[in-house]
């Protein structure tokens, strides 16, 4: 008698205890999508996790990376300080005067940094994404115009 009442009816007692019983399969539409929403939760709670996971990993690995980025420009800084002060030394060493070899340091370094300048100014127009907006924006009859400025792109870029 205590084995029928600690059996739950239509159940087999050899299951073990505290196990759920499976559920039965779905009837309908319905039935089926209430199953997997009640699945959901479950399989986006995983892939939130790994993702938890992952971005705190990558916070570490950017924030190693922009310290290997500063020390990396700390030294190229110097490099160049040690570069131009040699070449100074070398203009002094062949008899230039200290004023007339600071003077082609900075004039050659100036070059640079205008030729470094008008590329960047080149490249600007660039981060807009000028390709995908017309590709996104297109409308009926525009495209040879488009196609040109696109060719004018490439050359600015170039």
């Amino acid at each position: 008698m205590d084995d029928a009442r600690s059996t739950p009816p239509g159940g087999d007692g050899g299951a073990a205890p505290g196990a759920a019983a499976p559920a039965p399969p779905p009837q309908g539409w319905l039935d089926t999508l209430q199953s997997v929403l009640q699945e959901l939760p479950g399989l986006v709670s995983d892939r939130v996790e790994l993702f938890s996971l992952e971005l705190v990993r990558a916070g570490r690995a950017l924030a190693q990376i922009l310290m290997l980025v500063v020390a990396a420009a700390v030294l190229a800084v110097t490099a160049w300080l040690a570069l131009w002060a040699g070449i100074t030394v070398a203009l002094l060493e062949a008899g230039l005067h200290w004023a007339a070899a600071l003077a082609a340091v900075l004039a050659l370094n100036l070059v640079a940094a205008l030729l470094a300048l008008r590329r960047i100014r080149r490249l600007v127009p660039l981060l807009r994404l000028p390709r995908t907006r017309r590709h996104l924006t297109l409308s009926p009859g525009a495209s040879v115009r488009h196609a040109n400025e696109a060719a004018a792109d490439e050359r600015a870029a170039a």
